[in-house]
């Protein structure tokens, strides 16, 4: 539930001369199904945890001077390391506000996922670009890990339902607004 674990994994770089397209995946939303992993017990009154890895690889291409770097950008949700205590869960009223909440946290993994895409897709690399790569991603990512604080921080784990509304209506707001994916990539 509380950080989405999110991690780089950067493959080796090949210079390549064939074009790769950027590859993204398409948004969805989570089930009772997506929570495979086996509950840990805590004092803060935590339900669910929601884990989500971004990998990320890609090609360089050299061109004029300039590399060019084909991206594939992964989001996963690592279910067995999700968890959902359905011991502490008693009715389908509740379920429902657990997964909503939990959602938030895949939002955000989604959200970081896309400004990934869509930044290093508009990046001009030198011959420094693993560096460069990594500088971009781990300034979005860090960007991220604190939204993802601030989201549980604010909804109290989601016992604040006015903050968990607010929260719902920004990721409302933020993925009805998103380009469509792979737009500009």
């Amino acid at each position: 539930m509380r950080l989405i674990k999110l991690c780089a994994l950067c493959a080796i770089t090949t210079i390549c001369f064939a074009a790769k397209p950027v590859k993204a995946q398409s948004f969805r939303t989570l089930t009772e199904a997506d929570f495979l992993g086996t509950p840990r017990p805590n004092g803060r009154g935590v339900v669910a945890y929601t884990n989500c890895t971004i990998d990320f690889s890609y090609q360089a291409n050299r061109t004029n001077g300039d590399y060019i770097l084909h991206f594939n950008v992964r989001l996963l949700m690592n279910n067995y390391k999700s968890w959902l205590d359905r011991s502490r869960v008693t009715t389908r009223d509740q379920l429902a506000e657990i997964l909503k909440h939990e959602q938030g946290h895949y939002n955000i993994a989604y959200l970081e996922q896309q400004e990934v895409l869509r930044t290093m897709s508009r990046t001009r690399f030198t011959s420094n670009y693993r560096q460069e790569a990594m500088n971009i991603f781990d300034r979005i990512d860090a960007k991220y890990k604190q939204l993802n604080q601030d989201y549980d921080e604010d909804t109290e784990h989601m016992v604040n339902r006015q903050q968990q509304r607010s929260w719902d209506i920004y990721f409302n707001k933020r993925l009805q607004n998103m380009p469509p994916e792979n737009a500009s990539l």
